[in-house]
């Protein structure tokens, strides 16, 4: 048996039902081609519940985990390039595609009749996640052998996290990496039209309101000439009032002081008169 034969067969035998896994573990090794290769499938060890989870999920969904893998791998490359609000930003779509992976992962586990509890499933998610941040985490998880859940903040060790050795691990089938790139063209020109489309939205509306502004200016500016008019003609007016009243001052003003000029000279007529009479 090569080396991908025995890969392919462990990794039908790991994604097989849990229930099933010795009767179909002791089936293979009865059909091996010699005893050593018998030996050796007799070997392999039983997958923990989760680990069965990851691996039914590589099975049945190779392209869309190796699509996620390739991309958490192009995140990991580049995350040096990348400020602190996009690396915020990509760490919650990484959280969001974990648990949608994690979610489907477990669909497909119950649809097969085993009871998903929800340690096994925050298990899966947290395998998934360790294949996000760590190489060797991402390809025991495309191997489909896992025998073990991974956790995010451990180390890996191949030999004892896939069955078989890693040197049997053939990673999940993912898109051609220039397929992942246009999807990620794709989307960042997505993003880059839905930013269009908001800056057109609010240029919009700012010239709707400046529009506005023009039309309120426009008005005015038809008003004031009529205002300026009776403004200026009241103006006359009021120049004309004042130009009568200070005429009519003056004219009081001469009144006041002829009429004083009389005044003092009674006055002075009066005293001579009393002077005269006082000498008779």
């Amino acid at each position: 048996m090569t080396s991908h034969d025995f890969a392919e067969m462990a990794a039908a035998l790991y994604s097989g039902l849990p229930a099933e896994f010795v009767a179909t573990r002791n089936a293979f090794a009865a059909a091996a081609a010699d005893r050593d290769t018998g030996d050796r499938i007799r070997a392999l060890k039983k997958p923990s519940v989760s680990a069965w989870v990851v691996n039914l999920f590589a099975r049945e969904r190779p392209s869309q985990l190796g699509e996620a893998l390739q991309l958490a791998q192009e995140l990991r490359d580049a995350q040096a390039d990348l400020d602190a609000a996009t690396l915020a930003a990509l760490g919650r779509e990484r959280r969001a595609l974990t648990q949608r992976l994690a979610a489907e992962a477990t669909s497909l586990a119950s649809a097969q009749g085993e009871r998903i509890t929800p340690a096994t499933s925050e298990a899966v998610r947290q395998t998934l996640t360790a294949a996000f941040f760590d190489p060797d985490a991402a390809a025991a998880v495309a191997s489909g052998r896992l025998i073990r859940e991974l956790e995010p903040s451990a180390p890996v060790d191949l030999e004892a996290a896939v069955a078989g050795g890693v040197s049997d691990a053939a990673p999940a089938s993912a898109p051609p990496l220039d397929e992942v790139r246009a999807r990620r063209m794709r989307r960042d020109a997505e993003r880059a039209v839905s930013d269009a489309e908001k800056a057109l939205a609010h240029a919009e509306q700012q010239q709707h309101a400046a529009q506005r502004a023009v039309r309120d200016a426009e008005a005015l500016t038809a008003r004031l000439p009529a205002q300026i008019e009776e403004l200026e003609t009241e103006l006359a007016r009021m120049r004309d009032r004042l130009a009568k009243a200070t005429a009519d001052a003056s004219a009081a003003q001469a009144l006041l002081d002829t009429a004083t000029s009389d005044v003092v000279s009674a006055a002075e007529e009066l005293s001579a008169s009393r002077q005269r009479v006082s000498e008779l």
